[in-house]
């Protein structure tokens, strides 16, 4: 079945707030019998300086799980939806310590980045959650 944007997109969310590898499992498989490829990616560190690496992890671990194909269509995708994601949370991250996983999710020519981040400051977390989506020309992978 062709799902629409909106359920790539809760794809990417949910795999993006997966607790536990076994979830993460779980869930990838459950996305993968309804024609969703999937990937998870941890991330952390001081946001500002991390935003390159979380970009780069975003798309080596889309190409590792065949989540895009090695191409500049699909990594122009993932880069662009990342650092728009990343982007939403600027408000609340900037300056501060961040630790979370980014969820990539994708069907035909729709992929979706979600990034579900928590935010230190002492003890004293905030959450925030980053959403984009591209469009990128389907190729079979």
């Amino acid at each position: 079945m062709i799902y629409g944007t909106k359920k790539i997109a809760t794809a990417a969310i949910k795999i993006a707030m997966s607790e536990s590898r076994e979830e993460e499992t779980k869930l990838k498989n459950e996305f993968k019998d309804m024609g969703i490829r999937t990937v998870a990616v941890d991330i952390g560190g001081e946001y500002i300086t991390s935003i390159k690496k979380i970009v780069e992890r975003a798309i080596v671990a889309s190409k590792r799980e065949n989540v895009i194909k090695d191409n500049h269509f699909d990594e122009g995708a993932v880069a662009g939806a990342t650092h728009e994601a990343l982007s939403q949370i600027i408000p609340k991250a900037l300056g501060l310590n961040v630790g979370g996983k980014i969820g990539i999710a994708r069907q035909n020519d729709n992929i979706s980045v979600a990034i579900f981040l928590g935010i230190g400051l002492l003890h004293l977390d905030e959450i925030a959650i980053g959403l984009s989506h591209r469009v990128s020309p389907y190729s079979e992978t």
